[in-house]
């Protein structure tokens, strides 16, 4: 639902109020559940959320069936994320799929693409051994391309 005041919010301050107010740049999608972000951070190439449009902070505090959407919504996501990386970077690896919270008291997950080119130290462990910065080795340079359409995703099951 959009904020009717006309204001625009700060999404580096409120990320789901300027969603939901449709001034989030970073949102590449609405889903059944929440939005679609690409994280802000790209400390491995694709790296994103998805952000649960409610006031949930545990994935235990929603009712069974509001749980397995939001799941549905990470996995149509994640299947995204892969299709985008696998056709962009032919060392795509693997999805790493964390819905964690220790920073963030609000319901979200992470959808981290993995590739073969990660120092094998890093990418066979969790995403947090890159360290808080998380410097990566540079991929190999290519063409740039249009970014993708930005639409609604809504499932139809």
């Amino acid at each position: 639902m959009p904020n009717p005041d006309p204001t625009p919010i700060d999404y580096r301050v409120d990320s789901i109020g300027a969603a939901r107010q449709g001034t989030n740049p970073d949102v590449l999608a609405r889903m059944q559940t929440g939005w679609a972000v690409i994280g802000s951070n790209q400390h491995l190439p694709g790296y994103c959320l998805l952000i649960h449009d409610g006031t949930a902070d545990h994935l235990s505090d929603l009712p069974r069936p509001a749980r397995l959407a939001f799941m549905h919504d990470l996995i149509l996501l994640g299947e995204a994320v892969e299709q985008a990386c696998r056709t962009t970077d032919p060392a795509f690896w693997r999805i790493n799929y964390e819905v964690l919270g220790n920073s963030w008291p609000h319901l979200h997950a992470h959808i981290h693409p993995r590739y073969l080119w990660e120092p094998d130290h890093l990418r066979t462990g969790p995403i947090h051994l890159y360290g808080p910065t998380r410097p990566i080795p540079r991929t190999p340079p290519r063409p740039a391309k249009r970014p993708p359409a930005r639409r609604n995703h809504k499932s139809t099951e």
